[in-house]
């Protein structure tokens, strides 16, 4: 997948900054960065993960309200580090991760799931107390759709160190 070509000068100038040299320079910055990014993605799709599983009807016991109230605060705290430390890897090899189209389905992704989660909180997160007991068939389709989103998106990130 080719990409404007303003991309990828965009990309190489990332990779010059002191932020991509710092990265590379074998220092602890990338190993502790990767290692937040995998972090975060935890706790990123295991707080959207948590409430997908109780909307496609696990934990029934558990108060789908209180429980997504409360699950948000991980994934957003995951979403935030997933962001910061991803600009730490992705600066420090900006040039070919824009030609790697497993990182492009990767980004793709993320928005994807980014889009999935602002739609599903603006439509439906006032109508979590009515869906205790069955959730719309809307919800759960969100839910599944939500669950193998995030779940790609980490696959694929693991997948770029593997790609050409």
């Amino acid at each position: 997948m080719a990409l404007p070509e303003a991309v990828y000068e965009f990309a190489a100038a990332i990779e010059a900054t002191p932020l991509g040299v710092a990265a590379r320079s074998g220092g602890p910055l990338y190993p502790v960065a990767n290692l937040l990014h995998l972090l975060a993605l935890t706790l990123l799709i295991g707080g959207i993960g948590v409430v997908d599983l109780r909307l496609l009807g696990f934990a029934r016991s558990l108060p789908l309200p209180a429980l997504s109230r409360f699950m948000t605060r991980f994934a957003v705290a995951g979403l935030i580090l997933f962001v910061l430390t991803g600009a730490v890897l992705f600066a420090s090899d900006a040039g070919p991760l824009s030609h790697s189209s497993v990182f492009l389905w990767k980004m793709t992704g993320l928005a994807l799931g980014l889009v999935n989660a602002f739609v599903f909180n603006r439509i439906y997160e006032g109508r979590l107390t009515d869906w205790d007991a069955a959730p719309p068939l809307a919800g759960r389709l969100m839910a599944a759709g939500s669950l193998l989103i995030w779940l790609t998106v980490g696959a694929l990130g693991r997948f770029i160190a593997y790609s050409a």
